[in-house]
C-alpha cells in the first residue's frame, strides 16, 4: 500500500520533520483541490490519540467519548459578540432585562493608562521578522482547513478499519519462517495435542481462520480504495510506457551503431598501436625480470667475493660490497625468500672485519713503529694503511687513536731498553749478566759513556717522532680527502637537487597539456610509471618505450635497475691504487664533518703525544742517573754539554711537531737549579778561603789572567780558551792593565774575576739559569764587599790571616781591587740584560745596589787614610812651639809622615786619587795648625813669631811639593792666616 502511493504523481511531495505534515505545490491550482481532497494522507500513521496529528479541529474517532465545544447549546458570549446580528433582535434582552440593558459606549478605566500604538513599536520590530517568515510559510504551505469532510471521513474511517488489523502484520520484518511471528500468528496453545479433534478446537480454528479472512479483506479493500484514487496516474503511466519503450528501441540502435563504429575504430587504428605498447610493456617486464635475475646471481656470488677480498686484505673494498648488497636486499630484491638470511649473514661477516681491521691496524702500527731506526722516516705500505684508515672510517671506529698511542708508548720504552743493552755491551766495564737491571747499569757509566749513550737515545727518539709524523699525515691527508669529497658530494646534491625541481616543473606542464587535451596519462607514461618527485631516477624511467628501448638483449640497461653500478662497485672497490682511492671516496661515509674535523685535530693531537711520550721517556732516563748526585757534581762544561744536547733535542721536537714539550726541559731545568747551587756554593766557599787566607799585599799578575781580562771587548764578556802548553812561557806583571790603566790587585781579586766570568759563560751555555745566576752573583759580589771591609777596615786580618797592622798600602790595595770591581759591574749588567726577558729587568736593580755599596766602601777606606794623618796631625800639632830652629821638630815629622803615605800608596792609586787624598789631609794639616796658631795666639803681623811659622810652612809646601806627582798640587796654605783675620 506504501509502495502504490509512493509511486503515484509527484504533485503532493511530503516533508515532516515533526507531527505536521507540509505540502508543496507540485500542479496547477486547479487540479491542486481535488487532488489534495481526495488524499489526505496515502499511509496514516497509527492513531496516537493526538488530535494535532491531521487537524486543529477535534477527531470524531479518536474523541468521540470527550466533550467538546460542539456539545454546547448556546455560546452566550458569542451572541452578545458577535456583530453580524440585526437591531430587531437588540430586543431579546429589554424583554427579560429592562430598558436599560442596552448597548452603550464604556467609558475608559481610571485606573489603567492611555496605551498607544508607539509603546508595541519595540515589540514590533522584534516580530516583524518572524510575522513575514509566517505568511510566507502560509503562502507556500496552505492549511488542511479546506479538506473536505467527505474525503476526509473515509480516511478515518479507512484508518479504523487499519487498526483492526494486529500490528504484528504491519511490521517490515514480518516473516513466518521466524518461529516466535508464526507461533504469534497461529497460536497452536488453543488447539489440543492429543490428536484429537474436539468440537472446541474445531472452533479454534474456524474461528481463527475467519479473522484472518476479514483480516484479508480490509486490507485488500484499502488496498483497492487507493488504487481507485490513483487510477488516472495509473492509466497515464501505462500510457507513457509506450512511448518509453519507443524511446528505448531507438537508443538501442543507436548504441548498436556506435559500437559497431567503435569496433571498427578499435580494430583499424588502435588494436595495432595497443599490441605495439603491450608487446614493449611485456618486453620492458621481461627486460626487469632478466635484471633482477642477473642482480640476484649477483648477490649470491657476494659471500665467496667478500672472502676472497678479506684473503687480500681488501677490507675497504669487502665493506663496500657488504652496504651494496644489504642496500639492494632491502630496496630491489626485498621478500626474495632464498634470501631472507644473507642479510643476518652480511651483519655478522661486517662485524667480523670490523674486529679484522683494529687487529691488523694494530699489526700495522707495532710492525712499523718497530722499525729499525737506522732507515729512514718514509711511510711503509702507504697503500694498506690507506685502506685500514678508510676501512675504520667507514666503520666509525674511532678507537684507532688508542691503538696507535698505546704502541707509541711501548716503542719509545723499547727504544730505550734497546739502546741501553746497546751500549752496555760495548762496556767491559759492566757485567750485564751481574747487574741485570737497567738502572743500575745506567748508574755505573761514566759521564762520557752516559753522554753518548744520551745523545744516541735524542737521535733514535728524533727518528721516532719523524716515523710517526710522516704515518699520521697519511692518516691525516686520508681524513681530509673525506671532508673535501663530502663538501663537493653535497654541492652536486644541491645542484641535482635544483635540476630535480625543473624537471618536475616541466612534467607537471605536459601532464597538464594532456589532460587538457583529453589524452590518458597511461599513454603517455608507460604502466605504473607516473613521475615521481621523490627520486630523480624515477624521471629518467618516465621516457617513452621506444627511447629506452635497448639496442639488443645481451646489452639490456634499465634506467632503474642498479645492476650495472654494483657490479662496478664490486670491480672497483678492491683497488688500493690512488685511483681506487678516488673510487672509495665516491662511497658514502657514516661520519659528519664536524666529526671529520674532530678527526683530524685528534690526529695532530697524536703527533704531540709522541713528542711528550718521548720527553717523559728522556726525563726518566735523565732522573734514573740523577740519584746520589750525579749531575749535580758535573763540572761546568759538562753541565754545559749536558744543556746543548738537550736543548737543541728539544728544539728538533719541536720542529718536526710544531709544539713545545715542556717535560724534558722542566727536568734540566731543575737540574740547572741544583747545578747552579753547588756552583754557587763551591765558589762562594773557595771565595771564602782566598779571602781568609788573603794577606793583603800586591800579587804579580799571571799573563794567563791578563789575557783574561784582554778577551773582554766590546762589552763581550767570553772566557779565552786555555792556550797548549807548547807556547811561549811570558813572566807576571806587577799590574792588571785594563782599558789602559793599571791596577795593582791583590791575588784573589785575580781569581774573583775569573769566577764571575764563569757565572756569565754558565748563563750563556744555560739560558734558563739566567735569573738564578744574577741572584747568585749579586749575592757573591756582596759577600766579597762584606767580608773585605770585615777583614782590612774591620782589621780581621790581624786574626784570620795574623797582620801586625793594617797598613796604608793594605787600605789602599783593598780600595783599588774594589775599584777594579766597580769598572766590571757595568759590563756585568749589560750582559745579563741582554738575556732576560723585559719582565725580568727589574732584577737589574741587585747591580745598582752593589755598585752603591762598593763605592761606599772606597769612599770608607779613603776617609780611613786621610783619618790616619788627621790623627798623627792632632798629636804633632798639639804640641807645636814657636821657636827655633826653623824647621821645627814638629814639621820635620808631620813632612817625614807624608813621604811615607805617598809612597804607600803612589804605586798602588791612580795619579788623579793620589792628588784628591793628599789635598784632603792637607785641608786637616791647616785645619789642625790653624787651630794651634789660634791656641799660640800667633797672627800674621810680620813679627818674628810669624817669620817662624812662615819658614815651618815653607817648609812643609817644599817637602809636599817634591813628592812625585804634587808638584803642581795647590796646597792653599794661605787659609791658615786669611781665617785668623
Amino acid at each position: 500500500m506504501y509502495a502504490m502511493a509512493s509511486s503515484h504523481s509527484s504533485s503532493l511531495v511530503p516533508h515532516s520533520n515533526s507531527n505536521k505534515a507540509f505540502y508543496k505545490k507540485g500542479l496547477q491550482p486547479a487540479q491542486q483541490v481535488g487532488m489534495v481532497r481526495s488524499l489526505p494522507d496515502v499511509c496514516p500513521k497509527e492513531p496516537t490519540g493526538d488530535t494535532k496529528s491531521l487537524r486543529d479541529e477535534p477527531s470524531v474517532v479518536a474523541d468521540q467519548h470527550k466533550w467538546t465545544i460542539y456539545n454546547s447549546k448556546v455560546n452566550l458570549p458569542a451572541a452578545l459578540n458577535d456583530p453580524r446580528l440585526a437591531k430587531r433582535e437588540s430586543d431579546f434582552f429589554t424583554k427579560t432585562w429592562g430598558q436599560d440593558f442596552v448597548e452603550s459606549e464604556v467609558l475608559p478605566s481610571p485606573y489603567l493608562p492611555a496605551i498607544t500604538k508607539e509603546q508595541f513599536l519595540s515589540y514590533s520590530q522584534q516580530t516583524i521578522s518572524r510575522e513575514k517568515n509566517h505568511e510566507k510559510c502560509k503562502s507556500v504551505c496552505p492549511l488542511k482547513v479546506d479538506f473536505d469532510r467527505p474525503a476526509y471521513s473515509h480516511v478515518l474511517k479507512s484508518r479504523a478499519d487499519l487498526e483492526q488489523v494486529p500490528k504484528i502484520f504491519m511490521k517490515p520484518d514480518f516473516a513466518l519462517e521466524d518461529s516466535l511471528t508464526f507461533n504469534a500468528v497461529l497460536p497452536w496453545s488453543h488447539f489440543s495435542s492429543a490428536g484429537g479433534k474436539g468440537s472446541r478446537d474445531a472452533a479454534s480454528s474456524k474461528l481463527l481462520q475467519e479473522k484472518l479472512s476479514h483480516y484479508l479483506d480490509i486490507v485488500e479493500v484499502n488496498i483497492a480504495h487507493q488504487i481507485s484514487l490513483r487510477s488516472e496516474a495509473f492509466f497515464h503511466a501505462m500510457t507513457s510506457q509506450h512511448e518509453l519503450q519507443d524511446y528505448l528501441r531507438k537508443t538501442s540502435q543507436a548504441v548498436k551503431m556506435l559500437r559497431d563504429k567503435i569496433s571498427q575504430i578499435d580494430r583499424v587504428m588502435c588494436e595495432g598501436s595497443l599490441r605495439i605498447l603491450r608487446q614493449a610493456l611485456t618486453r620492458n617486464n621481461c627486460i626487469k625480470i632478466y635484471n633482477k635475475l642477473k642482480l640476484m646471481a649477483t648477490v649470491h656470488q657476494t659471500q665467496p667475493t667478500v672472502q676472497l677480498l678479506l684473503s687480500t686484505s681488501e677490507y675497504v673494498g669487502a665493506l663496500d660490497l657488504i652496504a651494496t648488497t644489504q642496500e639492494v636486499l632491502q630496496q630491489e630484491l626485498q621478500g626474495i625468500h632464498s634470501f631472507r638470511h644473507l642479510s643476518s649473514q652480511l651483519c655478522e661477516m661486517e662485524k667480523l672485519i670490523d674486529k679484522m681491521i683494529i687487529s691488523e691496524f694494530t699489526s700495522y702500527a707495532r710492525s712499523d713503529l718497530n722499525r729499525p731506526l737506522e732507515e729512514d722516516s718514509h711511510v711503509v705500505e702507504e697503500e694498506r694503511l690507506v685502506s685500514l684508515v678508510f676501512g675504520m672510517l667507514k666503520q666509525r671506529k674511532l678507537d684507532f687513536f688508542e691503538i696507535y698511542s698505546d704502541e707509541m708508548m711501548a716503542t719509545a720504552k723499547n727504544i730505550i731498553k734497546q739502546c741501553v743493552v746497546n751500549t752496555v755491551s760495548q762496556i767491559e766495564e759492566i757485567d750485564s749478566e751481574v747487574v741485570t737491571k737497567l738502572t743500575d747499569q745506567i748508574r755505573m757509566m761514566n759521564f762520557s759513556q752516559w753522554f753518548g749513550l744520551l745523545q744516541n737515545i735524542f737521535s733514535k727518539f728524533t727518528i721516532f717522532i719523524e716515523r710517526v709524523k710522516a704515518t699520521l699525515s697519511v692518516i691525516r691527508n686520508v681524513v681530509l680527502m673525506v671532508l673535501d669529497k663530502n663538501q663537493r658530494v653535497r654541492e652536486m646534491e644541491m645542484l641535482a637537487a635544483q635540476q630535480n625541481l625543473r624537471r618536475e616543473s616541466n612534467v607537471d606542464n605536459e601532464l597538464a597539456y594532456l589532460t587538457h587535451e583529453g589524452l590518458f596519462i597511461s599513454d603517455a607514461f608507460g604502466e605504473g610509471e607516473l613521475p615521481n618527485a621523490a627520486t630523480s631516477t624515477n624521471f629518467q624511467r618516465n621516457t617513452s618505450p621506444s627511447s629506452s628501448e635497448p639496442s639488443g638483449s645481451d646489452t639490456v640497461s634499465d634506467p632503474e635497475c642498479t645492476t650495472d653500478s654494483s657490479s662496478s662497485k664490486e670491480h672497483t672497490l678492491p683497488s688500493v691504487t690512488q685511483g681506487g682511492i678516488e673510487i672509495i671516496l665516491t662511497e658514502e661515509m657514516k661520519l659528519t664533518d664536524l666529526e671529520l674535523g674532530k678527526i683530524a685535530n685528534s690526529i695532530q693531537e697524536l703527533l704531540y703525544d709522541a713528542s711528550d711520550i718521548c720527553h717523559d721517556r728522556c726525563v726518566k732516563f735523565l732522573l734514573a742517573r740523577a740519584k746520589e748526585g750525579f749531575l749535580e757534581k758535573l763540572n761546568s762544561a759538562e753541565f754545559v754539554s749536558l744543556s746543548r744536547a738537550v736543548e737543541a733535542f728539544v728544539l728538533g721536537t719541536e720542529k718536526i711537531c710544531g709544539r713545545r714539550s715542556m717535560s724534558l726541559r722542566g727536568a734540566l731545568q731543575s737540574q740547572a737549579n741544583k747545578f747552579v747551587n753547588r756552583f754557587h756554593d763551591e765558589r762562594k766557599t773557595k771565595l771564602s778561603l782566598l779571602l781568609d787566607n788573603e794577606r793583603w799585599k800586591q800579587a804579580d799578575v799571571p799573563a794567563e789572567f791578563q789575557d783574561l781580562v784582554d778577551s773582554i771587548k766590546d762589552g763581550k764578556i767570553v772566557l779565552p780558551e786555555r792556550k797548549s802548553g807548547g807556547t811561549e812561557e811570558r813572566k807576571p806583571t806587577d799590574f792588571l792593565t785594563v782599558d789602559g790603566q793599571k791596577y795593582a790587585v791583590v791575588g784573589t781579586v785575580l781569581l774573583l774575576i775569573r769566577i764571575i766570568l764563569e757565572y756569565c759563560s754558565c748563563v750563556d751555555d744555560i739560558p734558563s739559569v739566567t735569573t738564578d745566576m744574577l741572584t747568585r752573583l749579586s749575592d757573591l759580589l756582596k759577600y766579597f764587599n762584606s767580608r773585605s771591609c770585615q777583614l782590612v777596615l774591620g782589621a780581621g786580618a790581624l786574626q784570620v790571616v795574623g797582620l801586625k797592622t793594617i797598613t796604608t798600602k793594605n787600605l789602599a790595595l783593598s780600595s783599588r781591587c774594589l775599584q777594579l770591581i766597580v769598572h766590571y759591574i757595568p759590563l756585568i749588567r749589560a750582559h745579563f740584560e741582554a738575556r732576560m726577558q723585559p719582565k725580568q729587568y727589574s732584577m737589574l736593580r741587585h747591580f745598582d745596589h752593589i755598585t752603591k755599596d762598593y763605592n761606599d766602601h772606597i769612599a770608607e777606606i779613603s776617609a780611613k787614610l786621610v783619618t790616619i794623618m788627621d790623627g798623627l796631625f792632632e798629636k804633632l800639632l798639639s804640641k807645636y812651639e814657636v821657636k827655633a830652629p826653623v824647621p821645627s821638630t814638629c814639621f820635620r815629622t808631620i813632612c817625614k809622615q807624608m813621604a811615607k803615605m805617598h809612597e804607600a800608596i803612589y804605586d798602588l792609586l791612580p795619579e788623579e786619587q793620589t792628588q784628591t787624598l793628599f789635598l784632603k789631609i792637607n785641608s786637616s794639616y791647616i785645619f789642625h795648625l790653624r787651630r794651634q796658631l789660634c791656641h799660640l795666639n800667633v797672627i800674621n803681623d810680620g813679627g818674628p813669631q810669624y817669620g817662624l811659622v812662615a819658614a815651618d810652612i815653607a817648609f812643609y809646601t817644599e817637602n809636599v811639593q817634591a813628592l812625585k806627582g804634587l808638584k803642581d798640587l795647590d796646597l792653599s796654605l794661605a787659609e791658615i792666616w786669611e781665617q785668623k783675620r
